[in-house]
């Protein structure tokens, strides 16, 4: 009797510690949150019914029996649950917690498309002016303005001395006098003016002379605008010629930036677009300005196009030749259906999702796409609001997809029935 009771008792133990031999790092009993994970497993090692096996290396071979290649490698099962013919793939469960098979619901979003592209600071060229004379003249004495240095408008440059201007000085002086004496018509007057005005003498000395009735020897010559001197040539004592540049003067209140914008994105762009200006000196610092212009004309070398903004400038901060980084923000604020940009798979000529149809079904659909922007991208046909796409590991679903459907066109004819 004792040894029958050790029997038993031997018997008990070796069963329990074969229950209890699991693969690694699985508990010995499931607790209850772990039991769909365990029920999953044990269904999962349910056998299944073979409908055929289909040769390992993908040739259009299957066969109704286990068999092996001239390479000696085992045919592939097929199994019943697996080969539909509706377009779908089946993958076991356990196979896709293996392989990291993920999906995710498409999204009706805002797609916000920035586009960046490297540009440089240029001065508006039209706030550029040049100071010069319309007669031969000299340059009595220069002000002690340099290259670089900020004038204001009106402010003087430059004593000079002409016999064409002393010429109509006295003439106006003259009529001036004559009017006093003799009642001259205000006609002469004027005519007299404007000599002086068209040779570009300023309001302030016409008024002077007025004033004192006497002309000086030499005049004043004023800044015609408020800017910064980017060229000096005049010099004391110099004969200038009609028409020769003294002073190159340019107004950086408001400056340009040029950007070369790719072919491709041409219609993302438009006059008036809002634009962010980030120069390169200080990173710290965006300006904001609006796309002026879109230049007529394609580099045929660099099949881009320039594009032209205008910034205000009112610390002068930005000077022309900086570089700096432009991002152009592009799309609407209207919400679009979208996806990951993982979950398009694309071949060049098709554009394909898998739709995840629940218990380990997957179908291939084309789809058309949009815009793309934040990782994500528009889909304009092909699905809806309340599809589900696998986002990760859908090139092994396609692979698996590709094949089945190669070996449904070759061996269509040939399968066990």
């Amino acid at each position: 009797m004792k040894r029958a009771i050790l029997a038993c008792v031997a018997v008990a133990a070796a069963a329990v510690g074969e229950l209890m031999v699991l693969k690694p790092g699985r508990p010995p009993f499931a607790p209850p949150g772990m039991m769909s994970a365990v029920a999953q497993e044990a269904v999962a090692q349910q056998p299944r019914a073979v409908k055929y096996y289909r040769n390992p290396m993908g040739l259009p071979d299957t066969s109704p029996t286990p068999k092996k290649d001239s390479m000696g490698m085992d045919y592939i099962a097929v199994y019943s649950d697996e080969d539909a013919d509706d377009g779908t793939v089946k993958i076991n469960l356990a196979k896709l917690q293996k392989t990291g098979v993920r999906s995710e619901q498409v999204e009706r979003r805002v797609l916000n498309v920035p586009l960046r592209a490297p540009g440089t600071i240029e001065q508006d060229e039209r706030r550029v002016s040049i100071v010069s004379f319309r007669f031969e003249g000299f340059v009595e004495s220069v002000e002690d303005v340099t290259t670089g240095q900020h004038v204001h408008k009106g402010q003087p440059l430059m004593r000079i001395y002409s016999p064409a201007v002393a010429s109509a000085a006295a003439e106006y002086i003259s009529v001036l006098g004559a009017k006093a004496a003799s009642g001259i018509t205000s006609q002469g007057i004027r005519g007299a003016r404007r000599r002086l005005e068209n040779l570009g003498v300023s309001e302030q000395a016409i008024t002077d002379i007025e004033r004192t009735g006497e002309m000086a020897l030499s005049v004043p010559w004023l800044a015609p605008q408020d800017g910064e001197i980017l060229e000096r040539a005049a010099v004391n004592g110099m004969r200038a010629a009609p028409g020769a540049v003294l002073f190159r003067i340019a107004d950086h209140q408001v400056v340009w930036a040029t950007a070369d914008i790719a072919e491709r994105d041409l219609a993302l762009i438009s006059i008036g677009q809002k634009v962010s200006v980030r120069p390169r000196a200080y990173p710290d610092r965006i300006f904001s300005g609006k796309i002026a212009l879109i230049y007529p004309h394609l580099n045929a070398q660099t099949r881009t196009a320039r594009i032209r903004i205008e910034l205000p400038n009112p610390d002068e901060l930005l000077r022309p030749d900086m570089y700096a980084d432009i991002e152009i923000a592009t799309g609407s604020d209207k919400a679009v259906l979208t996806v990951p940009s993982g979950a398009v798979i694309d071949s060049g000529e098709r554009q394909v999702v898998l739709l995840d149809k629940g218990d380990g079904r997957f179908e291939p659909h084309a789809v058309k796409l949009g815009r793309r922007g934040d990782g994500r991208v528009e889909i304009t046909d092909g699905l809806s609001e309340n599809d589900r796409v696998v986002v990760a590991a859908n090139f092994l679903i396609d692979a698996e997809s590709n094949l089945k459907a190669a070996l449904q066109g070759f061996t269509s004819a040939g399968k066990p029935q």
